[in-house]
């Protein structure tokens, strides 16, 4: 079964589907009020995304990986998941600015905390 990306006006869904079809129908019972922006079928059925988009890596690559995930996930406990509260949490445990602990702490939203 091949792997969709569908990226609606608010959301990047990835999802296995049969086809096309199928992948449409998945974002329509998800978020029925969304129109669908691009349809791409995956040419491998992995996906990967990078930590330095995310803003997750120290410049530099000699440099071992930054584990914010600790941290963001302890202040979205904290936070009972209010993603401005974790936010500021974050700012305050770590020192990172605004831009930095948004992306944090909504990456590991994402990744299920």
């Amino acid at each position: 079964m091949p792997l969709f990306e569908i990226e609606t006006e608010a959301h990047i869904i990835i999802s296995w589907a049969d086809d096309e079809t199928a992948a449409k129908a998945v974002v329509s019972d998800a978020y029925p009020q969304e129109k669908i922006l691009r349809l791409t079928r995956r040419p491998r059925d992995t996906w990967v995304i990078s930590k330095s988009a995310l803003g997750l890596l120290p410049s530099g690559f000699e440099q071992e990986p930054q584990r914010p995930c600790d941290t963001a996930r302890e202040c979205l406990a904290r936070a009972s998941g209010d993603k401005l509260h974790a936010i500021r949490l974050y700012m305050h445990e770590t020192g990172d600015d605004l831009d930095r602990a948004r992306k944090v702490i909504e990456s590991n939203m994402v990744m299920g905390w």
